[in-house]
């Protein structure tokens, strides 16, 4: 595995000529912050040696390099998820080229359902902590110390650093936002009304596909890591109507400008 991420590390220096210390990742209908990106150079994932390619409806499959103000970053516009049939390596494995690459912090958007019944569809969360319900884990295998160590340590998943820096970037410009834990689920079928029950009991504010296993790696990688979610449903048994992946789309979409505006700010400020 380490000889294919130094094979991809390699073709991506070659071709983006920058060197970042920031990477994004735009979640499902989230990526309008690509058009916030100066200086951009873009590469289709199926152009990348050993990248997965994403399938997903609302992720186009390209990563970026550019500019946001004078901040370089890396921007991921769609990620790959465990239920598209990839392997839990596969879906972490931009992560470890990017440690490769000199990326020592990873920003993490996604759409998710809310569970909370404060939230409504359009609100902003800023994850505080997961809950790992995807039966399985990115890190189980041999381990290559190179990378970290076997028992990686969970206390601070999203870096109270950057969860400060966001909730006082929000405040100055006047963007509403709540905090919560999120729990990755396996998918892809939405959860059952009973599942909800059993989640919210378990202190899940909300629920989606995505994000755990990769805030897992960087931990583990010992980079920094901080996540939004876009609440654009409320979960089976809390919403009335049957989901659709069109209407997660049209949710995150609507509050992406606020996403871009709060997190393009964020971004700038990091150290």
């Amino acid at each position: 595995m380490l000889e294919k991420i130094q094979e991809t590390a390699a073709y991506l220096k070659g071709k983006m000529h920058t060197s970042p210390e920031t990477a994004i990742i735009l979640g499902t209908g989230l990526g309008s912050l690509a058009n916030e990106i100066t200086e951009k150079y873009e590469i289709k994932y199926s152009d990348i040696p050993n990248f997965p390619v994403s399938t997903v409806a609302g992720h186009k499959g390209a990563l970026l390099a550019g500019k946001l103000g004078d901040t370089e970053v890396y921007a991921m516009e769609g990620r790959f998820h465990f239920y598209e049939g990839y392997s839990m390596k596969e879906v972490c494995y931009p992560f470890y080229v990017f440690k490769l690459l000199g990326v020592e912090k990873v920003v993490l958007t996604n759409a998710c359902g809310g569970i909370n019944r404060e939230f409504a569809p359009g609100t902003l969360m800023l994850i505080t902590d997961f809950i790992n319900m995807m039966g399985t884990n990115p890190l189980i295998g041999p381990n290559d110390e190179r990378f970290g160590p076997r028992f990686p340590d969970m206390t601070e998943p999203y870096s109270l650093e950057l969860r400060n820096l966001a909730k006082q970037t929000a405040d100055e410009l006047g963007i509403a936002y709540k905090e919560g834990v999120y729990m990755g689920f396996m998918g892809p079928c939405y959860e059952t009304a009973a599942e909800i029950r059993a989640f919210a009991g378990m202190g899940a504010d909300a629920v989606g596909m995505s994000t755990v296993p990769e805030t897992m790696v960087c931990n583990y990688m010992g980079m920094k890591v901080l996540a939004v979610s876009c609440i654009t449903n409320m979960a089976t048994g809390i919403q009335t109507v049957k989901h659709s992946h069109a209407r997660v789309l049209e949710i995150a979409n609507q509050a992406g400008d606020t996403l871009c505006r709060w997190l393009g700010a964020v971004i700038q400020r990091m150290e």
